[in-house]
């Protein structure tokens, strides 16, 4: 049987760490990883990286950093599925994010360059309140944000992850569009009460305005491209256009998404919201 050779770019991040995992568990599967610590370096921001990448790979999962929404994003990306679709890859799968118009103009790039594609769509992951930017103001007990009203069907990366893994090996998910999300509705609000009641930690919330929001990232030195990310994350996403829950993940994988709870019970046992941990 024929290898099915796979690169997964941003193979280090939250969802292609898992899916990298997932694929190393199958038979006849050889996985790349695309990233800039790799051995054979990847770079977004360096075309000069890409072709060694590329080389001999069958499909790819495009994950792009730092989100399809930057103005620079469409130009990125139809240099790289050109060159990816001359140098013989046949599948692309690309998370998007939910509700983005400006990342749809990406997935249209996508859909018109490659041979066989999947878009895959997601919501806020539940990760980013251990892997990411939730993380450190839920370890210093305080977590003021924008929006805080607004209901959001967080998903799971492991649930990403899966539906990924099952987009680059099957052909039947070849042109399909698919929108991931969590099995109810939380505001962030919500997510953080369940953290704290789940680990007994008290994490006081605080709900902000999105300019008071701002200048207080600046104060602490975000770098302004992230900021804009943000700033575009919350003033024009955050609208409660995505407050409606799918079931694309049970129609792909036949079960269920994993629900709020479940993942801050696992994360809680994992010890990362111990704040003795982090500081020992």
């Amino acid at each position: 049987m024929k290898t099915n050779n796979i690169l997964v770019i941003g193979g280090n991040g939250k969802t292609g760490r898992r899916v990298a995992q997932l694929l190393a568990k199958k038979e006849n599967v050889k996985i790349s990883i695309g990233s800039r610590t790799a051995d054979i370096p990847f770079d977004w921001e360096n075309p000069e990286t890409w072709s060694p990448v590329l080389k001999n790979i069958d499909s790819v999962y495009i994950t792009f950093q730092p989100d399809l929404a930057i103005p620079s994003a469409p130009e990125t990306i139809q240099k790289f599925t050109l060159l990816a679709t001359k140098l013989g890859v046949e599948k692309m799968v690309l998370l998007s994010g939910r509700g983005e118009k400006e990342a749809q103009v990406c997935e249209e790039i996508v859909k018109a360059t490659a041979q066989k594609w999947t878009i895959v769509r997601a919501s806020w992951f539940n990760q980013n309140f251990s892997e990411s930017f939730f993380l450190e103001p839920i370890l210093a007990g305080f977590v003021a944000l924008p929006k805080a009203d607004v209901l959001e069907p967080f998903v799971d990366a492991d649930d990403i992850a899966e539906v990924v893994t099952e987009a680059l090996l099957n052909e039947k998910h070849n042109g399909q569009t698919y929108e991931l999300t969590g099995p109810r509705l939380l505001t962030f609000k919500n997510a953080v009460a369940e953290i704290a009641k789940i680990t007994e930690k008290e994490i006081i919330f605080q709900s902000l305005e999105l300019d008071e929001y701002l200048n207080m990232l600046r104060k602490y030195q975000i770098p302004e491209d992230e900021i804009w990310l943000i700033n575009y994350l919350f003033a024009e996403v955050l609208d409660g256009r995505n407050s409606i829950i799918t079931n694309d993940i049970e129609k792909v994988l036949g079960r269920k998404a994993a629900d709020f709870s479940a993942y801050v019970q696992k994360t809680a046992k994992s010890g990362i919201w111990n704040e003795i941990n982090q500081l020992s």
